[in-house]
């Protein structure tokens, strides 16, 4: 019923920095700067995506800068003697010392395919706890990147347009005999819809089906039912 939902491919960055395996430490900071990103994806091959080096990957490496990571002895917390390194997590230990991409790098990468909805892509990124996300085609390799930023560009839709939608796909569609005409408003994304209809049973069906409509930010409605008469 619905018009086609926008997909990641609509809405992601196609021309992507990246970095190898083999990438320095140094490379990645510079590169992470020139293109103002907190996250790179890295490639092997003919461009397929095998992790992601973030700023989060990087940060040990200044936490452990005032110590020596991998000599637990010779820095000791204050209050019970417990060597630095076992207060910290495996992980954060061996990135403070790593200098490739490969040593860095979260493996495997958080991806998600073109084609994916937008609504899907924000799943992912909600669950894997991420900012962005690598898109991959079907064997893996990058095709681009997708934002926060970007899954939030639906929000920019005009008004009107999504005010048209909504007439076109849900009132049309659930209300198609109304006492008195259905009217859609949609005012910075909320959208208002006010009127008589037949059967009220209907209205939280369209509550959830123009909380699909891409760019809606929350729905209200003003309808009533039919009038009761005098008993008989």
């Amino acid at each position: 019923m619905h018009g086609t939902p926008h997909i990641v491919s609509d809405v992601m960055t196609h021309t992507v920095a990246a970095i190898g395996r083999k990438a320095n430490f140094k490379e990645i900071v510079q590169l992470m700067e020139q293109w103002k990103v907190s996250a790179l994806p890295v490639l092997e091959g003919e461009g397929r995506v095998i992790g992601v080096v973030s700023e989060a990957d990087l940060l040990p490496k200044e936490e452990f800068r005032d110590g020596d990571p991998d000599l637990p002895q010779s820095r000791l917390r204050s209050t019970g003697g417990t060597p630095i390194t076992q207060l910290r997590r495996p992980s954060d230990l061996a990135k403070a010392g790593a200098v490739t991409a490969e040593d860095l790098m979260t493996a495997p990468a958080v991806t998600v395919q073109a084609n994916a909805t937008l609504a899907q892509a924000a799943r992912t990124m909600a669950h894997a706890k991420v900012k962005r996300l690598a898109v991959v085609d079907e064997v893996g390799l990058l095709e681009g990147v997708v934002s926060r930023g970007d899954l939030l560009k639906v929000f920019l839709r005009d008004d009107e347009d999504i005010a048209d939608e909504v007439r076109r796909e849900v009132v049309s569609y659930l209300f198609r005999a109304p006492l008195s005409p259905v009217r859609v408003q949609v005012h910075d994304g909320v959208v208002t819809l006010t009127g008589r209809v037949r059967d009220t049973s209907l209205v939280p069906v369209a509550a959830r089906l123009v909380r699909a409509v891409e760019g809606v930010v929350d729905v209200e409605f003003e309808l009533t039912g039919p009038s009761r008469g005098p008993e008989q």
